[in-house]
């Protein structure tokens, strides 16, 4: 039987020109907290693309190698990076099984990559995934709106709530910035 992994919330914003992603550190399997500080979120290509999972592990190391080499290909465009990586990943016999979600952004793109070659880049510069990714985008929306909160203190604020909130979430936060 395979066990249910839920393991991450990855919230990242873009905010007066700056890009920051983060994550918290909790893994869990089943009703097991394994793990209190896993990094989740981190710089690619030179530092200047900052990329975030949810998932498989295994599975977002995986992509992560694939896509930076996308980044490569195309010269660090990232809207195209993207949209190759995510044909890539639903036509490829060995990609489309794996399971895992991508945040992927620098300081003029946002989006969200999954396996189905969804390919979202959100009209507001956030992108959220994991199990407590809701509530972390509603509250960077709230702060967005409401604060004068840069971006990397709105994405740990949104942490913080959701990790007040998901059961699958902690307050181990990782946070990367361009």
């Amino acid at each position: 039987m395979k066990e249910n992994i839920r393991n991450t919330t990855v919230i990242g914003l873009i905010r007066d020109g700056k890009a920051a992603m983060g994550s918290d550190g909790q893994v869990t399997v089943s009703n097991t907290v394994l793990k209190h500080n896993t990094k989740k979120v981190r710089k690619i290509y030179n530092n200047s693309v900052l990329a975030g999972f949810a998932g498989s592990t295994a599975d977002a190391l995986t992509l992560f190698e694939k896509f930076e080499s996308k980044l490569e290909q195309y010269k660090g465009n990232l809207p195209r990076a993207a949209v190759e990586l995510a044909k890539d990943w639903r036509t490829d016999r060995y990609l489309r099984r794996l399971e895992a979600l991508l945040a992927v952004m620098n300081s003029e793109h946002a989006f969200i990559i999954s396996g189905n070659g969804d390919v979202i880049e959100p009209d507001d510069g956030i992108v959220s995934i994991g199990s407590g990714g809701s509530f972390a985008l509603a509250a960077a929306r709230m702060l967005m709106k409401y604060s004068s909160l840069g971006a990397a203190d709105i994405v740990r604020e949104s942490l913080n709530t959701a990790a007040d909130i998901c059961i699958y979430t902690n307050h181990s936060i990782t946070i990367e910035e361009l």
